[in-house]
Formats: C-alpha cells, sequence, structure tokens
C-alpha cells in the first residue's frame, strides 16, 4: 500500500454563528468567530490517496490528474469565496473547519479512479490549529 498526499492552497472568510441563537450566545461560544462581518483564513489543503502502484507506470496515481480533480472539485468551489454563502456543499451547515473537511471529502471521493481510496483529508485553518478527516 502506498499514500500519496497532494498540497493546495485557497483563501476564503466565514463565520461561526448557529441561526437559531441570539447574537449574544454566538459570541460567547464562538467569540471573534462569530464576527457579524466575517473573517478569513488562509487554508492548506492536504489531500492524502492510498492504493497500490501501477506496474506499467509506477504511479499510484498521475499526480496531474490529482491537481485537476482537487481544482475543479474544490478549489474552484471554495478560493476566495463567502463558506457559509458561496459554497453549495457546506449550505445549511455549520461552517466549521471540521464540516468543511468532511465535505471537501465528499467532494472528491466520487470522483478518484477505482483503484485509489481517499485516505485523509488534512486541513490546516491556520499554522497551529487543522482537522484530519479519514472518512466515515
Amino acid at each position: 500500500m502506498v499514500y500519496l498526499t497532494r498540497l493546495e492552497h485557497f483563501n476564503a472568510a466565514h463565520k461561526l454563528a448557529n441561526p437559531n441563537w441570539s447574537r449574544e450566545k454566538n459570541e460567547e461560544v464562538f467569540g471573534v468567530c462569530a464576527n457579524e462581518n466575517w473573517h478569513g483564513h488562509n487554508f492548506d489543503l492536504y489531500v492524502t490517496i492510498k492504493g497500490e502502484v501501477d506496474a506499467d507506470t509506477g504511479f499510484l496515481m498521475d499526480v496531474k490528474k490529482l491537481k485537476l480533480l482537487i481544482k475543479e472539485h474544490v478549489i474552484n468551489k471554495v478560493d476566495h469565496k463567502n463558506l457559509n454563502l458561496d459554497v453549495d456543499f457546506l449550505r445549511a451547515k455549520m461552517c466549521s473547519t471540521e464540516n468543511l473537511a468532511m465535505g471537501i471529502w465528499q467532494q472528491l471521493q466520487p470522483h478518484l479512479p477505482p483503484h485509489v481510496t481517499l485516505h485523509c483529508i488534512k486541513l490546516y485553518e491556520t499554522a497551529r490549529i487543522y482537522v484530519e478527516y479519514f472518512g466515515d
């Protein structure tokens, strides 16, 4: 079994706020992340796939194809966007980094070749905070 990781980067804004709570309750729970005027992050996205190496190519997967899949199904949807308002796969969900990582998984998994499995989505919100998601 071989693991291959592709690193991508995107910038996006969001806010953490439960619409069923008062502004005061949101500020109490989420602090500055509940800012009415949003806030942004420079996200680093690590996509790790796994599988067996193809004897003919020596590749688990052509990394150019992996890059294009990530760009088409994730980066184009989230980069320089408001995650709460602009991203279809986050609609009606709390816009946390945890939910974003799970949503990215759901966007990529169906588009990988049959011999490749998505192993992990690692999403850095800041240099000190990241989420890892390994699927359901």
